[in-house]
């Protein structure tokens, strides 16, 4: 672990490395930057905080910059500040002040501790020995959040300028198990969400599943996750703008108890290369 003030910007942006497709993709949850002050407030140890990352999720989709798409990596970590949620979902019990009236208290994302800040890591346990102040959150926003989606929308607007239309494929990864979507089930191995078919054209959804499927993974569709804010904001496909979340089991790839990577990180990424080569020729013209 790094202290953010030794890593600005928030965010790192690995170019194409070759020709342009019309493809952009984003690891919101995959970094592991952790601020000093942060630790400091924490009543977690580091292991725990980092549950709530998407460890990896970034080198698993690192062949992106050789299959012709932009990679936006956030450096920050998402139990210190999340970029898949509003900019101001806080839950009104973790601060010291009064939140201001524009802040959304009530979304389901903070009724379950998991808002823009964080009050619980992926497991739900509490982060914070403290209550915050809205000062703090502002800071966060100002400094990290809005960067890294001013870089991501200029990514995304490039792309729409070149191509006409973008792909922005929103990376993730999954618990294996958990509450969602049955108590101790063990879940599939790949999610797909595009917001119930309202944040990309359907003959992308539908492509992405037979490619995973016929590389012998197990894939769900939008259940038990159907997009956050990066697929409802960006994804406006009568603007030429789909984005689709891709959720992985981490299992597949990582020991989930000590985040020590598996041998099948590397298929895994692989295989992310292929289905990126598959998407892009169809995004277009769409079928």
């Amino acid at each position: 672990m790094q202290d953010l003030a030794l890593a600005p910007p928030p965010f790192d942006i690995l170019p194409s490395l070759v020709a342009r497709q019309p493809l952009v993709v984003a690891s919101p949850h995959s970094g592991a930057v952790y601020p000093a002050e942060f630790l400091s407030a924490a009543r977690l140890d580091p292991l725990a905080l980092r549950k709530s990352e998407d460890c990896f999720v970034d080198e698993i989709f690192g062949l992106a910059p050789s299959e012709g798409a932009p990679l936006l990596r956030a450096l920050f970590p998402r139990a210190y500040i999340d970029p898949n949620r509003e900019p101001y979902e806080l839950d009104p019990s973790m601060f010291e002040d009064e939140l201001p009236p524009f802040v959304n208290r009530a979304s389901p994302r903070v009724a379950v501790g998991l808002g823009t800040i964080a009050k619980v890591v992926a497991d739900g346990e509490a982060i914070y020995r403290r209550k915050l102040r809205f000062s703090e959150a502002e800071t966060r926003i100002e400094l990290l959040y809005r960067p890294y989606h001013a870089a991501l929308e200029r990514l995304v607007a490039e792309t729409v300028d070149l191509f006409g239309a973008v792909l922005l494929l929103d990376a993730h990864s999954m618990p294996s198990s958990g509450a969602r979507p049955e108590p101790g089930r063990q879940r599939v191995d790949i999610v797909l969400g595009d917001r119930l078919g309202s944040s990309c054209d359907p003959s992308v959804t539908k492509l992405a599943e037979q490619v995973l499927r016929q590389r012998g993974y197990s894939v769900a569709l939008n259940a038990p996750y159907a997009g956050g804010f990066t697929t409802w904001h960006y994804g406006k496909p009568e603007q030429g703008r789909h984005c689709l979340q891709i959720e992985l089991n981490r299992s597949l790839y990582v020991e989930e108890r000590t985040l020590e990577r598996k041998p099948f990180l590397t298929t895994l990424r692989d295989d992310m290369g292929i289905l990126m080569r598959a998407l892009a020729p169809l995004v277009p013209g769409f079928a």
